[in-house]
């Protein structure tokens, strides 16, 4: 095991990151790193949290970040995640639950099997997580739980009952853990995120779906945003560094809204 990093805002932390293998996930674990934190991506497409631990470790030495193949889903791999998080990084101060998904369909045309794998991604997994992760985080304190909901969590739409209702009930899941940890005195902190658009590959898939160029998607979502710009990966991960951090010892049970003003309308 590689000395502990010991400069930037999150220098000693350990953090595990789900969803770690693109989009915000791999910004979460680049930007941790590059504050003094070590990684373990984790991530159901194995290849791509190993490719992100690649990036964090040429740029920031061996030992840096660390990866493996996890569906958020199976509470016997979460098991796995956190010994690997042991093993590798020598304990858990910080848990980035990123990993999610969104799924097409309105209230009468959304398919009940995708609404359930909606649930099982971005709410059951951080169910699974905190629970058997929280035993070794309390051997680390102080920690912080980062949990990354939507605001369409809290702004709802017509079209996505599944994401709405799921990325709601993480905002909530978060105040309830919050609590809990506060109660017990573990000097644990619990917050969740709410992005808006974010220029991650998901935008691509949501542009082939339809049948936009991928320029035309960014101008019409922007235009629904206040700053009149489409958000980037690092505008998400600089809050989780936030959070991550002991600047953030007074914050628990909130919820960070980074969307460009849409709430505020």
């Amino acid at each position: 095991m590689t000395e502990v990093l010991g400069k930037g805002r999150v220098a000693g932390k350990m953090a595990l990151v789900t969803g770690g293998a693109q989009g915000l996930g791999r910004a979460h674990c680049i930007r941790l790193a590059q504050e003094g934190a070590r990684v373990l991506a984790t991530d159901i497409n194995g290849d791509g949290a190993a490719e992100t631990a690649a990036i964090v470790n040429a740029e920031m030495g061996a030992g840096t970040a660390f990866s493996i193949a996890h569906d958020v889903t199976d509470p016997a791999q979460w098991e796995a995640a956190v010994d690997a998080a042991r093993e590798h990084l020598g304990g858990l101060n910080v848990l980035v639950n990123n990993a999610g998904i969104g799924v097409a369909g309105n209230i009468e045309t959304c398919k009940f099997e995708d609404w359930q794998r909606c649930f099982d991604i971005n709410v059951n997994s951080i169910f699974h997580g905190c629970q058997k992760a929280l035993p070794l985080m309390r051997e680390h304190a102080p920690g912080s739980i980062i949990n990354i909901s939507s605001i369409a969590g809290l702004i709802a739409s017509d079209t996505m009952p599944a994401y709405n209702a799921s990325k709601a009930a993480v905002w909530m899941l978060s105040k309830s853990i919050a609590l809990h940890c506060a109660k017990k005195g573990m000097n644990i902190r619990c917050n969740s995120v709410h992005p808006t658009f974010v220029d991650t590959p998901i935008l691509d898939g949501t542009a082939k779906a339809h049948a936009l160029d991928k320029e035309v998607l960014m101008e019409k979502l922007a235009r629904q945003i206040p700053l009149k710009f489409v958000g980037e990966p690092n505008d998400i991960a600089n809050a989780v560094v936030y959070l991550a951090s002991d600047e953030s010892r007074f914050m628990t049970g909130a919820e960070l809204k980074l969307d460009g003003g849409i709430s505020a309308m």
